[in-house]
């Protein structure tokens, strides 16, 4: 399976707890004043690499806690990225995934789409919302302004409402 990339990067503290593989995905269409990674947004740029390719890099990768899955959007390419964070489940890894869409949104559209609802489940953790620069937070652990949640996916499904990590 291939999924559109635009870097990885092998070892981070900044993108959730302990050292991570980081994905970064490319294409994102939600254009936020003030993103992070603008020239992830184009969604025929980056460049196309194997899953299986990834899982090799995550592999070799010894010390690392989890992987996270950054943007552009995550769940634009849902399908290899649920693919991926099974595998990754098996090595004993957690994952977090980023998204600029809400908790709430997400949990409508896997009603009709079933490779959302994978990549939902297949996550640990969700930051989601939108990078609102008025509300820009450089304080925040593993997040850029105060409207973007880390929620608890497991915990939110048990208790059919949202749960936020506790990350310090």
């Amino acid at each position: 399976m291939e999924l559109r990339i635009a870097g990885i990067i092998r070892e981070s503290v900044v993108d959730g707890p302990g050292l991570r593989f980081v994905v970064f995905v490319q294409g994102c269409r939600q254009g936020c004043l003030g993103c992070h990674n603008p020239d992830n947004q184009d969604l025929s740029g980056g460049t196309l690499v194997s899953t299986e390719n990834l899982l090799k890099q995550i592999i070799a990768a010894k010390l690392i806690k989890g992987v996270t899955f950054s943007g552009g959007e995550p769940f634009i390419q849902a399908l290899p990225l649920a693919w991926l964070g099974r595998e990754v489940k098996k090595l004993g890894l957690d994952v977090i995934t980023y998204t600029g869409f809400t908790w709430e949104w997400l949990l409508s559209l896997s009603q009709e789409d079933q490779a959302v609802k994978e990549l939902l489940l297949v996550s640990d953790y969700i930051v989601d919302g939108p990078f609102v620069l008025a509300e820009r937070d450089p304080e925040l652990p593993f997040r850029g302004s105060r409207n973007q949640r880390i929620i608890d996916v497991a915990n939110s499904f048990k208790e059919g409402q949202v749960i936020e990590a506790g990350f310090s």
